[in-house]
């Protein structure tokens, strides 16, 4: 399968476009990162593009009525663009925007709600605990069983996450967790293999593995180390189609339309197990779906044009890309 070409070539029929960065999440500097990238793209091919840094300044460019499109690059929650929040803003004022709506966005942030959802419909996910700030994490220990992870239940980007092998670390890691806004999720270890599968319209990319040099595939190595691995395609035949058909599910499952990626672990004996959803994944220079648009044929200039195209009401809805035959 290969995706057929773009549906526009005119940059001026999105208008005048802001690329919404920063903001004042954990996951600041990665969003600014992020929106460099997207902005210079945008640029290069002809678009009218400005940046705006966080929420305050967006809804100033709003009320002033200098934004006809936003393109969302603001990662994470409380003060990002992944919690719904700037979805429904952006709704109120008529203002189209790339991503998923307000529901997705909303229940693919929170990974305790996602994780309910698919329990629901029968995908499969790790066994959890969810636990408010102050809550017994050593009940809970019990339940899940060792090892397992314990994260904020509302980040991304491996912020707050720990790895947990004996009783001992529980206390240090539920107290790292709750530096964060939200509730602790405590969260089945599945051991095995690492892999992401990028979601564009009704397409799931080829996935990728991620191999980093150290044990874990943590901030470091997601965002600084020059030595992880990307294997892409991550898997071959069926195991492959399986893995890319679990993650659409997922996707779509939680409410998610437009682009995104899904996180999956794949245990030594070959089962799935769904992680999160990421509604406006990283565009940095070490970041997935480019990588895995790349497979295709799809440079970073024309995934970002084409991420922004499914905002024109010609194009389709924000659910809906159109793949070719091969």
């Amino acid at each position: 399968m290969r995706l057929c070409p773009p549906r526009f070539n005119d940059p001026e029929v999105f208008g005048r476009v802001a690329v919404l960065l920063g903001g004042t999440s954990s996951e600041r500097e990665v969003s600014l990162d992020s929106g460099r990238n997207v902005l210079d793209a945008l640029r290069a091919r002809g678009v009218d593009a400005v940046a705006v840094d966080g929420i305050p300044a967006l809804i100033e460019a709003l009320m002033q009525r200098r934004v006809d499109r936003v393109f969302n690059v603001l990662h994470g929650s409380a003060g990002g663009g992944e919690d719904g929040v700037v979805q429904g803003l952006l709704d109120a004022c008529g203002v189209p925007y790339t991503g998923s709506g307000v529901l997705g966005s909303a229940l693919a942030m929170d990974k305790v709600r996602s994780k309910q959802v698919w329990l629901s419909l029968g995908l499969p996910t790790p066994c959890y605990a969810r636990i408010a700030k102050g809550g017994d994490v050593h009940a809970a220990a019990r339940e899940v069983g060792l090892p397992l992870i314990v994260k904020p239940s509302c980040e991304g980007s491996s912020v707050g996450v720990s790895r947990v092998f004996v009783e001992s670390d529980l206390d240090a890691a539920a107290e790292l967790a709750a530096r964060y806004p939200g509730e602790l999720l405590m969260e089945q270890l599945i051991q095995g293999g690492e892999y992401t599968v990028g979601i564009l319209g009704d397409l799931a990319l080829p996935s990728i593995r991620i191999v980093p040099a150290s044990e874990y595939y943590d901030y470091h190595a997601k965002y600084l180390a020059e030595d992880t691995q990307y294997l892409c395609p991550g898997l071959d035949g069926d195991a492959e189609v399986q893995m890319r058909e679990l993650a659409l599910a997922a996707f779509r499952a939680v409410g998610c339309s437009g682009w995104g990626r899904v996180d999956v672990m794949r245990d030594r004996q070959g089962n799935n197990y769904l992680l999160e959803v990421n509604t406006a994944p990283g565009m940095t220079s070490h970041s997935l779906v480019p990588k895995a648009a790349r497979e295709l044929g799809v440079s970073f200039e024309e995934l970002v044009w084409r991420v922004l195209e499914a905002t024109l009401p010609q194009a389709g809805s924000q659910d809906e890309e159109a793949a070719c035959p091969a």
